[in-house]
């Protein structure tokens, strides 16, 4: 069974904020003439990476609700120009929006079990919401109506 990562999406406003995001390195990118690798960069390497990379995915929270996801395809430990050991989180570039779920403010990553992960929107009884505007789903979700 797949295992996830769960991380903050800090300074992001909504899901088209980070799709804008990607959006924008992929240009730039082009514009270098260099190939596109979307990949989040953290301070520790998870321990369990081998039951991450390229089965599971990086749910992202933004403004304090579980509201999308990417798989994660590769995790690549590297140290930075000043000796400090990181790591890469290289990211599939499509962005699935999840079924909104309330999440408190963290420092890091967490791990996220499958079985605890919020079904992507636009499956089953989450077709209704994918029709629905995010801002709509989060004021739902803030009502404890979602």
């Amino acid at each position: 069974m797949a295992l996830h990562l769960l991380k903050l999406c800090v300074g992001c406003e909504s899901i088209r904020d980070l799709e804008g995001w990607i959006a924008e390195r992929r240009e730039a990118a082009t514009r270098a003439g260099t190939v596109f690798e979307q990949v989040h960069t953290t301070r520790m390497v998870p321990k369990r990476a081998a039951e991450i990379a390229g089965a599971g995915s990086l749910y992202w929270v933004i403004k304090g609700l579980v509201a999308c996801r990417q798989s994660i395809l590769a995790i690549r430990p590297f140290v930075d120009g000043d000796g400090i050991g990181r790591c890469r989180l290289v990211l599939d570039p499509h962005v699935t929006p999840v079924e909104p779920r309330p999440c408190r403010p963290f420092q890091g990553w967490r791990y996220l079990a499958a079985a605890d992960a919020p079904r992507d929107l636009g499956r089953g009884a989450g077709a209704e919401l994918a029709a629905m505007p995010e801002a709509m789903r989060r004021e739902l979700a803030a009502l404890g109506l979602l």
